[in-house]
């Protein structure tokens, strides 16, 4: 499946606002099953100097310096993406335990241990790694196992935009028993490093799909974020438990990370003062 990606952001400030350096984290990952055909940065006014680098995740990202005063700032990714389905689910059955899937021997790759521990945004927290125990099945796979937790966050959580922010904490999320993607990614990590798994948050865009006979809105589509599991056997193995799906044709892979800290679209600092107001469009379109 061929894709268009447009995402696009804009920044108004109240007054004029000198030197700011800004750091991107928006071009789509090649990988295996992911490959970017084109892809175009486009930044208003132009940036004075544009430096480009891969991160500890092996994220492509840019450091934007602009020196003029301006007193707004858009920065728009084109891009050309192709997914290919991945067959996930075929693979559950054939990772390995829980005890060996945990074991230190088997996890020497030092990002993939770095994803078995408290980060940031997401702590470890008893509450969560109870959910984890709800469904543990001893008989089965740990991927099956992880399969079973996308699943009850997804039937004992409700999906409510209006609850969370970037910053709502994972044990708010819990008491309440609901947030967005984001929010059931980080929780669904905390379970699982909880019990020595690695896991790591990935963002990235899904296609969404109007009901039937109503038009497609532009710029509609949003950022979206699951998570991944590490087994020593398979690699990393992607989960949407916003969805209750394994990631396939209608995921666009964007970035890795510990969590949503690591992976930020577009973050920055500034010379000036005032407010400025913030405005995101996200545009999925299938070409077939």
């Amino acid at each position: 499946m061929r894709y268009q990606l447009n995402h696009l952001t804009r920044y108004q400030y109240q007054r004029p606002i000198a030197n700011s350096y800004n750091l991107t984290c928006l071009q789509p990952r090649q990988l295996p099953w992911q490959q970017v055909l084109d892809v175009q940065l486009n930044v208003t006014p132009a940036p004075c100097a544009q430096y480009a680098h891969l991160d500890l995740f092996g994220n492509q990202r840019q450091l934007l310096h602009l020196l003029a005063p301006h007193q707004h700032m858009t920065v728009e990714l084109q891009a050309l993406v192709e997914v290919k389905p991945r067959q996930l689910a075929a693979q559950l059955g054939s990772g390995l335990s829980l005890t060996d899937a945990t074991d230190p021997r088997q996890l020497t790759d030092p990002v993939v241990a770095l994803c078995r521990h408290a980060s940031r945004n997401i702590p470890l927290l008893a509450d969560a790694a109870a959910l984890w125990l709800q469904v543990f099945r001893p008989e089965l796979s740990m991927l099956q196992n992880v399969a079973l937790l996308n699943q009850l966050i997804y039937q004992e959580f409700q999906y409510d935009p209006e609850f969370s922010t970037v910053v709502t904490p994972i044990a708010d999320v819990l008491s309440h028993q609901r947030g967005v993607c984001q929010d059931f990614a980080q929780l669904a990590i905390s379970c699982l490093r909880s019990h020595g798994i690695a896991a790591r948050y990935v963002s990235g865009y899904l296609e969404t799909r109007p009901p039937p006979g109503q038009p497609r809105l532009q710029g509609a589509d949003a950022s979206h974020a699951w998570f991944a599991v590490f087994d020593p056997i398979l690699g990393w193995v992607d989960f949407d438990p916003t969805n209750n799906v394994l990631a396939d044709v209608q995921h666009l892979t964007l970035a890795f990370g510990r969590d949503y800290a690591d992976v930020v679209p577009l973050k920055g600092v500034l010379q000036g003062s005032g407010e400025h107001q913030l405005q995101v469009a996200v545009d999925v379109l299938a070409l077939e």
